[in-house]
C-alpha cells in the first residue's frame, strides 16, 4: 500500500509540474510591448512632430540661434582660411563648406599661384571678433551675412624662398565679409559658404 501511494504523489506531483510549466510557457511566449513594424498612424504622428520640430527651428533664428550659427561660423572662417594656405594646390579640408562657385574660385586662385611659383605661410592666430551684419531669407533659402576680424601672419614666397609680399614677422589683422547660406527645409544641418564680399 505504500507503494501505491509513493507512485500516486509522484504522478500528482509530475501533473503539477506540467501544469506550472504550461502556465510558464503561456505567459512567458506572449509578447509585450512594440515588436514589429510601427502602425501607419504612429508614423504619421512622428513624422508630423519632426517636421513642426524642423519648422520651428527654422523660423526661429532667434538670438540663441544666432550664437550657435556664430561659433560654427568662426570655426568655418578658420577652416578655410588655413585650408587654403596649405600648399597642395588645392581645397581638400574645407570641400563641403563651400558651394561649388567659391571652390572653384579657390581652386583657380591656388593653381595661378602655383603656376607663378609661389607658395604661402600663413599661421591663423584667432578670430578677434565675429557679427552677424545681416540675414535675409528667401524661399527657403537663408543667406546670413557675417562681418569677421582676425589675425594672421602671412606671407608669399617665391620658388627661391624669398618674401614676394607679407611679412612673416608681422601680425596682420584681416577684415572679411562672407555670406553663408542653407536651405531651411533640407535636413542637413550644414551652412557653405557662397560668397566672399569685397
Amino acid at each position: 500500500m505504500n507503494y501505491s501511494f509513493e507512485y500516486i504523489d509522484i504522478i500528482l506531483l509530475a501533473m503539477i509540474a506540467g501544469f506550472i510549466f504550461l502556465r510558464l510557457r503561456g505567459i512567458l511566449g506572449k509578447r509585450t510591448g512594440f515588436d514589429g513594424k510601427a502602425p501607419a498612424q504612429f508614423k504619421e504622428i512622428l513624422k508630423t512632430v519632426k517636421q513642426d520640430q524642423t519648422k520651428k527651428t527654422n523660423e526661429n533664428f532667434d538670438e540663441d540661434a544666432q550664437n550657435e550659427f556664430l561659433k560654427g561660423a568662426k570655426i568655418a572662417y578658420e577652416t578655410v582660411i588655413t585650408d587654403f594656405s596649405d600648399n597642395d594646390n588645392k581645397i581638400t579640408t574645407s570641400r563641403s563648406l563651400l558651394n561649388n562657385e567659391v571652390f572653384d574660385q579657390f581652386n583657380q586662385a591656388l593653381k595661378e599661384r602655383s603656376s607663378r611659383g609661389h607658395y604661402a605661410e600663413i599661421t591663423f592666430i584667432g578670430v578677434n571678433s565675429a557679427k552677424i551684419k545681416d540675414h535675409k531669407k528667401i524661399g527657403k533659402i537663408l543667406n546670413v551675412t557675417v562681418d569677421f576680424i582676425a589675425e594672421v601672419i602671412t606671407c608669399i614666397r617665391d620658388k627661391d624662398k624669398k618674401i614676394v609680399s607679407g611679412d612673416p614677422e608681422k601680425i596682420k589683422k584681416i577684415y572679411d565679409t562672407w555670406v553663408f547660406s542653407r536651405d531651411m527645409t533640407s535636413t542637413n544641418p550644414n551652412w557653405q559658404l557662397v560668397n566672399i564680399l569685397t
